[in-house]
């Protein structure tokens, strides 16, 4: 089978990875890929938005399998489009994708049916929203409503920071992801991520994550698109699991094929547990990124039969085997990212901090000049290993962080504090 893997970050680079061990697999084609990805597939030069652009290819290189990496093309709509020409696809319609494309839509979703989450409101005009945040306990949670790439969540905890944050999304700080804003009672507790597969009324759950989305130790500083993964998480227990299913994910599932929306690809509940509760924080439409590259390091399991059976609806009986082993993700950042960042600066070592087979370095923003490898995005690498647990794994990671040769880059050196403390 010929498939197209549309992306050109870590998470993407993480499934090429996996995918070009299948046995299944012909060729494998990546639009845009990075200098990671052009290792294991064949990097295309493809307008993603020009949706008859990316048909026409699928039927030149008869692609039997298209997969949708980031949410921005799924919220576009090019699984429909691409459907209509009868190609097959892993991701969401249009429709399923504003479970990440709209806050707002998700968590009046949570509310008609029942679903654990947040208590929130939703406004158009700062000066409402404002008057609704005057008289909320702090902190408080200011959410753009649209898809920021991570961002456009502020956790304040004054209310000069609520206000500002709102003033932000209504002066196009985020684009058009800020026309409205959600404001969210804020959640204690601990985080967890937890990944299903979705084929419209199957669902069948992938291995469990811890992510870090703060930019600095201790987790300090601003929100990112996330400065490392684990996998398993610890607090992920067979019974909270087995909660997260029957009081989240099936309810959503249902409710999305009720609407007449039925959800197909990856559903990402981003989840917050206190007291062995858990309610949802928000849904992505897609593969978290940097957990997808501590999950493909544990998955034993052929992915391709897998996303191929989510995107036919065949995905019930389907079962895939994990390693006992953990894995840990370290992701390396330009520096002052998640600000302004230089790029052009250029990576060494890449080679000898990969040699041991427990460790694989995807790619997120770089690109190849010659023999150099360059920076070009603000996370740019995920230096992930595999462990016996996750202290085990950590310690790999971070020894092969060492040996990059990278004076443009900075990483956290605490990932894995939460599940190693435990």
């Amino acid at each position: 089978m010929n498939v197209l893997l549309i992306g050109g970050g870590g998470r993407e680079h993480a499934l090429a990875w996996k995918l070009k061990q299948s046995p299944l697999l012909e060729a494998l084609y990546c639009a845009p890929g990075n200098a990671g990805i052009a290792e294991v597939a064949d990097c295309v030069s493809l307008d993603v938005a020009d949706h008859d652009a990316v048909a026409q290819f699928c039927r030149d290189k008869a692609i039997g399998l298209v997969v949708i990496g980031p949410e921005a093309p799924l919220v576009a709509g090019l699984a429909d489009d691409l459907e209509a020409h009868g190609i097959a696809v892993f991701g969401p319609s249009q429709a399923a994708a504003q479970l990440e494309g709209s806050k707002g839509y998700t968590k009046d979703l949570c509310a008609e049916y029942g679903i654990p989450t947040a208590a929130y409101g939703r406004f158009k005009e700062a000066a409402p929203a404002k008057s609704h945040v005057a008289a909320q306990p702090l902190p408080v949670v200011i959410k753009a409503d649209g898809s920021a790439a991570g961002k456009g969540v502020v956790i304040a905890n004054s209310h000069f920071e609520a206000y500002s944050a709102i003033d932000a999304c209504f002066t196009g700080a985020f684009g058009e992801a800020g026309a409205e804003v959600v404001v969210e009672e804020h959640l204690s507790g601990e985080e967890a991520s937890f990944f299903v597969l979705v084929d419209g009324e199957s669902a069948l759950p992938l291995a469990t994550a811890q992510d870090h989305k703060r930019v600095h130790d201790g987790d300090t500083g601003p929100n990112t698109g996330g400065m490392g993964a684990y996998s398993p998480a610890p607090i992920m227990d067979e019974t909270l699991c087995k909660r997260v299913m029957d009081e989240i994910i099936s309810p959503t599932v249902a409710a999305m094929k009720a609407r007449g929306t039925p959800f197909k690809g990856v559903l990402y509940a981003g989840l917050m547990i206190q007291d062995g509760a858990p309610k949802l924080i928000e849904y992505n439409v897609r593969f978290g990124d940097p957990e997808t590259q501590a999950l493909v390091m544990r998955l034993k399991s052929d992915l391709l039969p897998a996303l191929l059976a989510t995107a036919q609806g065949k995905l019930h009986g389907v079962t895939l085997d994990w390693h006992d082993a953990a894995a840990l993700c370290v992701v390396m950042a330009a520096k002052g990212y998640p600000g302004d960042y230089q790029k052009g600066t250029e990576i060494k070592g890449l080679t000898e901090a990969a040699a041991d087979p427990d460790v694989e370095i995807f790619h997120a923003g770089t690109k190849r000049d010659g023999d150099r490898v360059l920076a070009t995005g603000g996370r740019v690498l995920g230096v992930t290993a595999r462990g016996a647990d996750i202290a085990a794994a950590k310690a790999r990671a971070y020894a092969a962080v060492d040996k990059i040769g990278w004076p443009g880059g900075f990483c956290r050196r605490d990932i894995g504090w939460r599940a190693i403390k435990r």
